[in-house]
């Protein structure tokens, strides 16, 4: 074993997991519930982004009214996010009405849901970097792009959060085949942990006859115990807690200021760190 090998250390998921599988979808659309039901069956979770002055706008992809969506998402266990009170391009009006799309989202969502609101996705993946700062101060944690990565790297720019891939897209099989079969610790070096991010809007699997494609990866997913599978919000909240971490200057000890238990793996070993807990690894 290389010396580096001795010092490097990698986050790992909840109960030592290496993969993380979440999906987001887009619209508050009816065919989300068909949706959810598939997600619930199979022990998927994911995040739905609504426009908050949409409800109801049966015309455009059958979006639910206001009573129907909250019914869908309020009691379950996925993630509400926004993604802008109207879906305007927010790269292609004022900042000053990006602003309020995005104040005005947020404010109805939590007060129709009675959660704290915090991730989006950007509608017609219109990121504005004028608008960034902005974000930031209204409490905004992550926004999705629709930007494809073809990797399972975690972000480094959670408010540029590149997705996987589309549920459609032609390489969806070939990543999703090897998410499943291999692992990062299979890796020599760079054994980072992986994250699957799907996203999609589910009229699509009604407009294209394709629910199989959700229908295959739940039956593909479901009874595994080595991914975890989380909203974006659960995992974005994981990776803060994780880099809260707080480390002795010989690296050897480690101590977690944060509200949740994480997972540390050193030297190959697996370590649980718990909420206000110090930990000392094993000596080498």
């Amino acid at each position: 074993m290389f010396i580096q090998m001795y010092h490097e250390r990698y986050m790992r998921f909840p109960e030592g997991r290496e993969k993380a599988l979440t999906f987001s979808y887009d619209d508050g659309v009816s065919a989300d519930r068909k949706l959810i039901e598939i997600f619930n069956r199979y022990g998927l979770k994911g995040t739905f982004n609504l426009n908050s002055a949409l409800f109801g706008a049966q015309c455009w992809h059958g979006r639910m009214d206001e009573a129907q969506t909250i019914a869908a998402y309020r009691d379950g266990p996925h993630e509400v996010a926004m993604h802008g009170a109207r879906h305007v391009f927010l790269d292609k009006v004022p900042a000053a009405l990006g602003v309020k799309e995005l104040a005005d989202n947020r404010a109805r969502l939590e007060e129709k849901f009675g959660r704290i609101v915090r991730g989006m996705a950007y509608a017609y993946s219109g990121a504005t970097e004028q608008l960034i700062p902005v974000m930031r101060a209204l409490g905004i944690a992550y926004a999705r792009t629709t930007v494809p990565t073809y990797s399972f790297a975690l972000p480094q720019d959670w408010l540029h959060l590149n997705p996987t891939c589309h549920h459609a897209d032609p390489r969806l099989g070939e990543l999703l085949a090897k998410f499943l079969n291999n692992k990062p610790s299979d890796e020599f070096k760079h054994r980072e942990p992986w994250l699957m991010y799907i996203w999609g809007h589910s009229y699509e699997f009604e407009d294209n006859g394709n629910w199989n494609i959700a229908e295959d990866i739940g039956k593909s997913v479901c009874g595994r115990g080595d991914i975890w599978c989380a909203t974006n919000g659960d995992i974005y909240d994981y990776v803060q807690c994780y880099n809260s971490l707080v480390y002795s200057l010989d690296g050897e000890s480690v101590f977690n200021p944060s509200y949740r238990t994480v997972w540390v793996e050193i030297r190959g070993e697996c370590y649980r760190i718990g909420s206000g807990q110090k930990v000392t690894f094993a000596a080498p």
